[in-house]
């Protein structure tokens, strides 16, 4: 199966720079796809978006152009003229960015769509507020003993760290606190609060590529391979290491076992491979896994766009969405979830609708509410008082930082 993803990435790479109308014609065959479909359709769609907002902003452009050139016709002329050369230096991209939006989007719809993921250029923290809604992480730093401690920086002081919250506020409690249901005044704010005991989780990190990493041989290239640090676990990926390359395709995933909070805290960096004397390190980037495992965003295993139990796109979650939901509504004291007939649910005081059947292998129909679930789980957020934004199944994008070269990309 090497080999086809391998054909498969060459053809969407080929199809990526212009020639993409061939690729589309293809029906997607079921059997064919995997993750890597997915998430090449998702990059695509994030070209494309980005190729219309190009597009839009030539268009309006143009129309200033044009009211300005009301004005004054000697103006439209030079104007003219540049756009000529524009065009002679990319007559096909021009084309392509007003005639593509058009005939493509209608068809889109007609064919079966391959499902997307959500890709964030930037690490997930930055997009969820570093997931702190009630954790908040303090560093614990060691005091200083004398001159030499003076210049030492405050990385090198920390010795652990405090994770908690603070809360200040009004006794006796305001009423509209103090009426909800399942409080209890003796607790305050702190409701709901998972308990301290250790806790085992089993992690499994995806890698799928790095792009631009700076180079580490004397011939501009590196041979990059993964290095997995959680806990005692020490993964060193180094046998397969990729050969003079800084645009690396990974495509690995690794199983760690952790105990939280002993272990919480995820290295994933990229080495060097060299024949002779210490690999270097190129960058690394770490993860609080905690914040995720405890935020109310649920940064566990994002929620996928659409409930399917086979094929590419096979649920993988723990959890099925109707489990999570129920969950939820539980924490949050929210009145629901109430499946009625017709395919609508209820929560809180909002109806959802969706299908209510589902397809297995063998193409035999069955009722269910996990589509249902899943549309009240993609707006959560809309849910009053509880509801907040969940994480998506997603990739996302983390810089890689040397402790060498502080606050530089690498």
């Amino acid at each position: 199966t090497e080999e086809e993803k391998e054909k498969k990435k060459k053809k969407k790479k080929g199809g990526g720079g212009g020639g993409g109308e061939e690729a589309e014609e293809e029906e997607p065959d079921e059997s064919m796809l995997d993750w890597w479909s997915k998430y090449f359709a998702s990059i695509e769609t994030m070209k494309e978006q980005l190729r219309q907002q190009e597009a839009a902003a030539a268009e309006a452009e143009e129309k200033e152009e044009m009211e300005i050139g009301e004005g004054s016709k000697a103006q439209v002329k030079n104007k003219d003229k540049d756009k000529d050369k524009d065009k002679s230096k990319t007559p096909k991209d021009d084309k392509k960015k007003k005639q593509q939006p058009v005939p493509e989007l209608p068809e889109k719809k007609n064919k079966q769509k391959i499902d997307e993921l959500k890709v964030f250029n930037k690490e997930l923290e930055s997009e969820f507020d570093n997931f702190e809604d009630w954790l908040h992480t303090f560093n614990l730093l060691r005091g200083k003993i004398g001159d030499n401690d003076d210049n030492a920086t405050e990385e090198e002081r920390i010795v652990g760290r405090f994770k908690g919250s603070m809360c200040v506020y009004k006794v006796p409690l305001p009423d509209d606190i103090s009426k909800e249901a399942g409080y209890d005044p003796t607790f305050g704010m702190f409701q709901g609060i998972p308990s301290n005991d250790p806790i085992n989780v089993l992690v499994r990190v995806y890698i799928v590529r790095a792009t631009d990493l700076h180079p580490a041989d004397i011939n501009g290239k590196a041979d990059p391979y993964i290095a997995i640090k959680l806990g005692k676990t020490d993964i060193k990926d180094k046998e397969n290491y990729i050969s003079k390359q800084l645009n690396p395709v990974f495509g690995k995933s690794f199983d760690i076992e952790a105990t939280f909070p002993m272990e919480s805290m995820l290295t994933v960096a990229v080495y060097d491979w060299d024949l002779v004397g210490t690999d270097d390190l190129i960058g690394e980037t770490k993860i609080d896994l905690e914040n995720r495992f405890y935020s109310k965003h649920r940064a566990t295993c994002g929620v996928a766009q659409t409930y399917s139990i086979h094929g590419y796109n096979t649920w993988r979650d723990p959890m099925k969405p109707s489990q999570i939901l129920s969950k939820l509504c539980k924490e949050g004291k929210v009145d629901g979830p109430h499946f009625g007939p017709g395919g609508r649910v209820k929560v809180a005081n909002r109806v959802f609708t969706g299908p209510t059947e589902i397809e297995d292998e063998n193409g035999q129909k069955k009722p269910t509410d996990e589509h249902l679930a899943l549309a009240v789980l993609r707006h959560w957020e809309d849910i009053p008082r509880a509801g907040c934004r969940l994480v998506p199944e997603h990739v996302e994008t983390r810089p890689l930082l040397n402790p060498d070269k502080p606050g530089i990309e690498q």
